[in-house]
């Protein structure tokens, strides 16, 4: 069972220390071989960090990752998932769709400590961890 790991988990792993579990989680995923990286989340990890050198660091870290391809279907999905939860009142980001869909597509779990995805799974049919 492969996961795809959303950013706020990376961001609580790789930046903060304050939930050692969820670190830990992502750590035993990580040493099975289990973690999925897309490229819009390390998009996400990466920007907003001004300091050159952290963002050297973080970029370098993250490098251990192969990205996980991204088809024209995935987009697709997305956008009819963007209109199933938005039909339902339900607001999201482009990523967090794009999360949803690869995962989808591509029969991986969702690992994440964002609620949204909680709301989103009412309306569509991913799998959270």
């Amino acid at each position: 069972m492969k996961v795809l790991v959303d950013t706020s988990v990376w961001s609580i792993a790789l930046c903060r220390k304050e939930q050692p579990e969820i670190a830990q989680k992502l750590s035993d995923l990580i040493i099975t071989s289990l973690a999925v990286m897309i490229g819009p989340v390390r998009q996400e990890l990466l920007s907003g960090i001004s300091n050159k050198d952290t963002f050297f660091k973080l970029k370098t870290k993250l490098e251990a990752f192969d990205d996980f391809p991204i088809t024209t279907q995935e987009y697709v999905t997305a956008a009819e998932f963007y209109n199933t939860c938005r039909k339902h009142g339900i607001q999201g980001s482009h990523i967090d769709f794009l999360v949803c869909a690869v995962a989808y597509n591509n029969d991986l779990y969702i690992f994440t400590t964002d609620n949204d995805f909680s709301c989103y799974a009412r309306h569509l049919p991913i799998r959270l961890l």
